[in-house]
């Protein structure tokens, strides 16, 4: 479940929602299709470290994403679930359903930044014209955590030189 609630997130989340931004960067990236550039993103943990194995969201991380063009709610929903059916993951309704309440129509320079527990996570907006995060909402559901992390964590992304350079591993 999705939702814009910041109960949900809980005790340990609200820490970590506090210290994220000095939380060490893992890697960054570029992504581009064709000559187009989409957005720039950032990986960041408390020791800036990321445990790969099977779980791509074993530990606290967070994923920022700054944008380079503007960029519909739909497309971006649209896009989540062309990356899960790309990687085989059976997207469930709900999922759709609870991101369409929290994905926020993009400008260009607006952030996105994707905070998890390892379990659930939060999702940040901050508009290119200001300073201020805004809450956009709170995944409680666990495997929805992990399917959207999938998308650039995951063995399985379509985008494996933006996942080595965002996991630390063509620095």
């Amino acid at each position: 479940m999705l939702g814009v609630s910041s109960s949900s997130y809980g005790q340990t989340g609200a820490a970590d929602i506090e210290t994220w931004q000095q939380w060490q960067t893992v890697g960054e990236a570029r992504l581009s299709w064709f000559v187009f550039d989409i957005y720039d993103s950032k990986l960041v943990t408390p020791n800036g470290e990321f445990e790969v194995n099977a779980d791509v969201t074993p530990h606290p991380l967070a994923l920022e994403i700054r944008y380079l063009r503007d960029i519909s709610r739909e497309d971006l929903l649209s896009a989540t679930e062309e990356q899960w059916q790309k990687m085989g993951i059976t997207a469930k309704k709900p999922w759709r359903d609870s991101l369409e309440l929290i994905f926020p129509n993009i400008k260009k320079g607006d952030k996105l930044t994707y905070i998890t527990d390892g379990e659930k996570g939060r999702l940040l907006f901050i508009r290119h014209d200001s300073d201020k995060a805004e809450v956009a909402g709170d995944v409680a559901d666990q495997e929805l955590n992990d399917a959207f992390l999938a998308i650039w964590l995951s063995p399985k992304t379509q985008y494996p030189s933006l996942r080595a350079k965002l996991i630390g591993w063509n620095q």
